[in-house]
């Protein structure tokens, strides 16, 4: 049980370099423009997501995907993107460290949500 646990863990990290970097430029990009960090996090988040939740539910999970995953994980994980975003604007941190935290926080938190609620296995 623990060596599939790392084995999805490693595949859902090197989508989520990917991820990272489809989320990373059109944040840049957006923020580069005038856009606010909030709202520059969520847009980003969401064309990012909606390529590794495909990605992530055939090739880490093995899963099937339905639009009520999709929902559940891209909501849950938009709010997180969004507060990350709203605490950047609030606390006037630079657009990197906004990027970081999220980043680093959602590569946890989305691997567990992922893992144990959008794809867990029925018994």
């Amino acid at each position: 049980m623990r060596k599939i646990l790392l084995i999805q863990f490693r595949k859902y990290l090197s989508i989520g370099l990917l991820n990272t970097l489809i989320h990373w430029t059109i944040f840049i990009v957006l923020t580069q423009q005038g856009e606010p960090q909030a709202l520059a996090n969520l847009i980003a988040f969401i064309v990012a997501v909606t390529f590794s939740f495909f990605v992530n539910s055939r090739y880490t999970f093995s899963s099937s995907y339905s639009v009520a995953r999709y929902v559940s994980f891209t909501s849950f994980m938009g709010l997180l993107a969004f507060t990350f975003g709203w605490l950047g604007d609030y606390l006037f941190l630079p657009e990197l460290v906004t990027l970081i935290s999220f980043s680093a926080s959602s590569l946890i938190i989305g691997f567990a949500y992922s893992k144990y609620i959008v794809f867990r296995e029925k018994k």
